[in-house]
């Protein structure tokens, strides 16, 4: 079975910094380089796609993080990352983890794992 795992959420001073990581189990180094990866955040009011990053390393981000935000993907370890800094209360919300396969119609989640931006 596919399992995505988050970690490196919890609570951050507004204009620190994290590092998220996301890890694929359950996929084999060459199956995880057929997907895209993708980290999204929900908050009461919204969901949005913060970053994707595709099998070939092409990135894009949404306009709220750009410029402050890093996708990153280690295939060796089924491994995504992102970092992001000046972080701010409106980055507080659920970030997940998502895999999408680039050849199939398949998507897979992670449960998700906590960013709070407070002082």
């Amino acid at each position: 079975q596919v399992q995505l795992v988050e970690s490196g959420g919890g609570l951050v001073q507004p204009g620190g910094s994290l590092r998220l990581s996301c890890t694929a189990s359950g996929m084999t180094i060459d199956d995880f380089n057929t997907y895209s990866m993708a980290w999204y955040r929900q908050t009461p009011e919204k969901r949005e796609q913060v970053a994707r990053i595709t099998s070939g390393g092409i990135a894009t981000y949404a306009d709220s993080v750009t410029g402050r935000t890093t996708i990153q993907r280690d295939n060796a370890k089924n491994t995504m990352y992102l970092e992001m800094n000046s972080l701010k209360l409106e980055d507080t919300a659920v970030y997940t983890c998502n895999a999408r396969s680039e050849w199939v119609i398949v998507d897979y989640w992670g449960q998700g794992t906590q960013v709070n931006v407070s002082s």
